[in-house]
């Protein structure tokens, strides 16, 4: 059985501009909403097999940089 839906003819010629052009795969906004997406170097992509341990090296940068440093003392050692 057919469905009207499925009963159709192709017309010999379609106005493009008529048609409304929509972002699709990555460049869609909708799809990246909520996500970060970064490409990295060659080089650098090459010392993180993947998005885990990227992940994991930048938690351990995040923690470095709330470490408090020491000042180097008046008497110090320069």
């Amino acid at each position: 059985m057919m469905k009207d839906s499925d009963n159709y003819d192709l017309r010999e010629e379609y106005d493009l501009s008529q048609l409304p052009i929509r972002p699709k795969g990555r460049y869609d906004p909708a799809r990246r909403q909520g996500r970060n997406i970064v490409v990295l170097e060659p080089e650098l992509a090459a010392a993180f097999p993947n998005d885990e341990a990227v992940n994991e090296a930048l938690r351990l940068v995040i923690q470095l940089a709330q470490v408090p440093r020491r000042e180097a003392s008046a008497s110090g050692a320069s």
